[in-house]
Parts: structure tokens; sequence; C-alpha cells
């Protein structure tokens, strides 16, 4: 019985998961990294760091499931998108800390590339939205503000990539420069529709196109582990960015179903098949995959950037809770929020308001509020953004979502999970396997390498755990939105940074 290895590299942390072929979770390990915030609305990570976090859980992964080279059939990575770092192709060295995808010193850049009328043509090449969010503006920023990088880059020096790229290739010991069609979607350098980088996109951002990766698909042999503390000679197979993969992994494979994952931020995918749809209420259009030389699947994206990050700054930044296990229990012990109103937009706002300059809001406090309201506020936060997304995602596709798939770490809170089906008035769905990003890796890899035939195997794979239906009142959850959008207002264009 071959084993898929997944590489889930994340904004907060580096997990290896190894899968079985009927698609369970054989070991797993898990290492935190730092997080580095050099200056307000800045926020960095230390590639090296990633990498040896990255090399180490799976080799941790690897030894706790026995797995030797000869029981491994492939590798698929996952990651977290937009993060941007370029390094020397021949040292390997990182020339500057990777600008995470949380970080909004690019904010200018955008704004004047949107005072110049190019917002349009971004959006219909591109299916993005101009915003300092993705990946192009940061390559931008990196080559303008570290000595001689420019001059590099345009004599092939340096290779630019988002964390897969920097993954593949340590992993191949500096073989493949490459990143696949969801990574690169991800960019506002890749045109969706011709799926390759686009001419007219570089030279709005005056990035040299030698220093960009080989495109690939989501699902295909692109090279072989060669490096130090690892089997050797392994398939890497699979490579997806986090969102499209955890749709992969819900089994999200027809058009109009739909996933949401609640990890530091949160994402709600929705499967459009094989032509891109362009959104008319502010969400994303976004390749989802590519499997060998098929077509290319495309989704609908709406992306809230503080999520599970905000009860992790109640644990770190407040101290209101020392685990976030214990959020559920807090949130429990009032009955309602008392109408206090929590808009984490500690990294701006992302669909459907688009607000680089929003910041964090706690309001409607009163010498009666307690810890308990401001939990309970903040489960409330998470789901009402979610709810945004559902109903332009909604309009967009100009048919209702029958069911909400949904993943990540906050699933296991019960309270979460019925306070977004109450609000989003749709059933949420929690898988019996809720690994489902890791998960969407290893069956790219695993469809790539034979392990699985095809989709309907896969499907098959997919079970469901609880269903949590809708008990409030749809008048009542209308409500809800419309006090959450009163504050929304209020947080926007605070920072004039």
């Amino acid at each position: 019985m071959k084993k898929i290895l997944a590489l889930d590299q994340g904004t907060t942390s580096s997990r290896a998961l190894v899968f079985d072929p009927d698609g369970t979770v054989r070991a797993s390990a898990q290492r935190e990294f730092a997080q580095h915030f050099p200056q307000p609305g800045w926020v960095e990570h230390d590639p090296r760091e990633i990498w040896a976090s990255q090399r180490d859980v799976a080799a941790a992964a690897l030894a706790q499931a026995q797995t030797g080279t000869g029981d491994l059939a492939a590798i698929g990575i996952t990651n977290q998108r937009e993060t941007t770092l370029i390094w020397d192709r021949a040292s390997g060295q990182p020339i500057a800390p990777a600008i995470v995808w949380q970080d909004r010193r690019t904010a200018a850049i955008c704004d004047d590339l949107r005072r110049s009328g190019h917002s349009e043509t971004i959006r219909d090449k591109t299916g993005l939205v101009l915003d300092a969010y993705f990946s192009g503006s940061k390559v931008k920023w990196l080559l303008d503000h570290v000595s001689g990088a420019r001059g590099r880059a345009e004599r092939g020096e340096l290779a630019f990539g988002t964390i897969d790229s920097w993954l593949v290739y340590q992993l191949t010991g500096g073989k493949v420069h490459a990143t696949d069609v969801s990574n690169a979607s991800r960019t506002l350098l890749f045109n969706i529709h011709t799926l390759d980088w686009d001419d007219e996109l570089l030279a709005l951002l005056d990035i040299p196109r030698p220093l960009l990766p080989k495109i690939v698909s989501s699902s295909g042999i692109i090279g072989e582990t060669t490096c130090d503390g690892l089997p050797g000679g392994i398939p890497i197979a699979g490579i997806a960015g986090d969102q499209q993969a955890a749709l992969f992994g819900q089994a999200c494979f027809s058009a109009g179903m739909a996933k949401n994952t609640y990890g530091t931020g949160c994402f709600m995918l929705m499967n459009t098949g094989a032509a891109p749809c362009k959104s008319q209420h502010n969400l994303i259009t976004t390749v989802a995959w590519r499997l060998g030389n098929d077509p290319a699947t495309y989704a609908l994206e709406g992306s809230v950037f503080i999520a599970g990050a905000a009860v992790q700054w109640l644990r770190d930044g407040l101290g209101l809770i020392r685990h976030a296990s214990e959020m559920e229990a807090l949130a429990r012990s009032v009955e309602n929020s008392g109408d206090v109103v929590f808009v984490p937009a500690f990294s701006g706002l992302g669909a459907p308001d688009w607000d680089p300059r929003a910041r964090g809001l706690l309001i409607g406090m009163t010498r009666g509020t307690h810890r308990g309201h401001i939990a309970r506020a903040t489960l409330e936060a998470i789901a009402l953004q979610s709810v945004e997304l559902a109903r332009a995602m909604q309009k967009d596709a100009g048919a209702p979502l029958v069911e909400l798939r949904v993943d990540g770490g906050a699933t296991v809170n019960d309270l979460l999970m019925q306070i977004q089906a109450d609000l989003g008035g749709i059933p949420v769905i929690r898988p019996s396997v809720t690994e489902s990003t890791a998960r969407g890796a290893a069956f790219l890899a695993g469809l790539a390498v034979g392990i699985w035939k095809d989709l309907a195997q896969i499907k098959a794979l997919w079970q469901v755990d609880r269903a949590f239906r809708p008990e409030l009142p749809k008048g009542a959850a209308d409500a809800a939105l419309l006090r959450w959008r009163e504050a929304v207002d209020r947080a926007k264009s605070w920072s004039r940074a």
C-alpha cells in the first residue's frame, strides 16, 4: 500500500501528513514558525525557517508512519498563497524576508495603478481585484527596494516564487523552479485565459520575465526529491494553493459546489467549471486546478483576511483565553454578544469591501460587557464575513447554494458552525476528515501516479461527519448582517499609512 506525503505550508505553521490510499491520515507533524511585524501593516516570514520547519515535519511524519522510500508514491504540496520571496538562483539564498499575503506595504503601488486606469485591464486578464494582497506589487516592491535586485533579475540571476516554488526549489536541490496554475493565478501577472504569464501585466509592474517560474499543471510529476533530510527520488506530483487544494479535497468537482476554509483567514470558493466567471460583486475569479493536460477548472473566491487569527489575537494579544480550545465554552457562557460587534480588520478588509486601510474595531461595549461577549462577537465576526461572501457568490452564480462544505481548524467549534448555518441560512456540512487542504494536495499527487484512477474514486472517499442546519429566522439573520455592516462602515479607511 503506497502512501502519499502532503506538505501543508501555512501562514503560521508548517505541517506534513501521510495519507493512506483510502484517504485517511496515517501520521502528521506540525511546527509553528515566527511571525515578524517590522512596521505597522508589514508582515514578514524568514524563508529559511519556512523550509527548515517544513523539511523537519515531513521527516517526522514519515518516521511516525514508518514510511520509507519504497512505501512513498509521491509528494503533494499545498501552501499559503500570495506570500512572495525572491532568492539567488545559484546559492538559494533569499535576498530579503518573504512578504506575507497579509502585508499592506504595497497599497500605494496599487493606488498608483488604479489612478492610471489599469484596474479593469488587470481584472479582465487576471480575474483579481487590484490589491496589495496579491503577489505582483510585492515583487515590484522587492525589486525597487533591495539594492541591485532589478539588474540581477533582468540578467536571470534571481528567482521569484510563492511558497510552493520555494519548496519545490529546495526539495529538488535547486533543479526545478516552477509553480502551478492555481498559485500563478494569484500573482497579478498571470492571464487566466491564456494560462501564461502576461507581457502587458509584467510591463505594468516592471517585472522581468527571467525572474518567473515555469508554469505547470496542479497534478503531474514535475521533479524528484534530492535534498538533505528526506528520502531521495520521490516524485513531486501535485501542487495547489491552499484554498484550491481544499476545494479539491472537499470533492467539489462539479460547478456550483462550494467550500469554506477556516484558518488564519476564511476563504470561500465555488467551482464554476471550465469557464471563468467574472464577478459583479467584488469576488475574484481564480484558477482552481488543472489536471495534467486537461482544460483548467475555475472558481469564484471570496477572501476574509482575519478569521482564526482573531482568536489568536484574543489569546496572545489580549490574554482573554489561554488556548484556542477554550473559545467555544467562553462564547457559550452568554446567550448573545450583548450588541458587541467585532470587525477584525487588522490587515484591512478583503471581499467584498477591498479596503487596505480599514482597521480592527470593537464596538458596542458597556460596563456589563465581559470576556464572553467579546468571544461570542469574535465567532459572529468570522461567520458574518463568510455570510457576505456566500451572498455575493450566489448572486454571481445566479443560483442558491444548496450546502456549504467546511474545513480547517476552527470547524471543531460546534458553536461557530451553528452560528455560520444560522446567519447564512445554508446547511453547513463538516466532513469526517477535515484535513481538506492537505488531503487535496495528496489527491492531486496520487492522481498523477495512479494511486487513484479518477475523480469518481476520490469522491467516494468523502464522507459527512455532521450537518449543521439553520435554526435562526431569516429576519433575525438579516438584522445581524445589517448591524455588522454598520460596524464595518466605521472601520473603513482608518489607517493613513
